[in-house]
């Protein structure tokens, strides 16, 4: 056997074994590092929760497209029912209790939410955040992980 065959040889022996090192390291990083009594979903979900915002008696209407752009977030609303308060939760693979956080869709659209804060309005003489889910008062605020079907009312009073 020539040199140049046992140079080729050792090369191609080198490449196979650094490809299916590749490959065991690899899969072993795809594991889940989510405690299981984390996770909502293995293989990802889309659900549909509805959310109202009342203040002072007035509806106010979601904006279409929250969370749409160069970079689609989980949780976001599209333009054909964001007026019906549709929000969206779409994602893939594992899905966390914390991406189902009510939180998250008002950290994507830009204001605040809390057992304190709607919008620009703050507990006080002129009202206080209040939070009903399906018909029934709910004190998880920001911290409420969202369901299909949710019927999320939230009240400035």
């Amino acid at each position: 056997m020539t040199t140049e065959k046992k140079v080729i040889g050792g090369i191609a022996l080198l490449t196979i074994s650094i490809l299916i090192g590749g490959v065991i390291f690899l899969s072993k990083g795809s594991e889940s590092s989510v405690p299981p009594d984390q996770v909502v979903a293995n293989n990802g979900l889309h659900w549909h929760p509805k959310l109202t915002i009342i203040i002072k008696g007035q509806k106010q209407e979601l904006p279409a497209n929250i969370g749409l752009g160069a970079v689609h977030q989980k949780i976001h609303t599209h333009d054909t029912d964001a007026k019906d308060g549709v929000v969206h939760i779409e994602a893939q693979g594992v899905v966390t209790k914390d991406d189902t956080k009510l939180g998250n869709f008002f950290r994507i659209w830009g204001k605040d939410f809390n057992s304190t804060t709607i919008l620009d309005k703050k507990n006080g003489q002129d009202g206080t955040v209040k939070m009903l889910v399906n018909g029934k008062e709910n004190t998880e605020f920001e911290n409420y992980m969202m369901k299909e079907g949710d019927n999320i009312e939230i009240r400035y009073e």
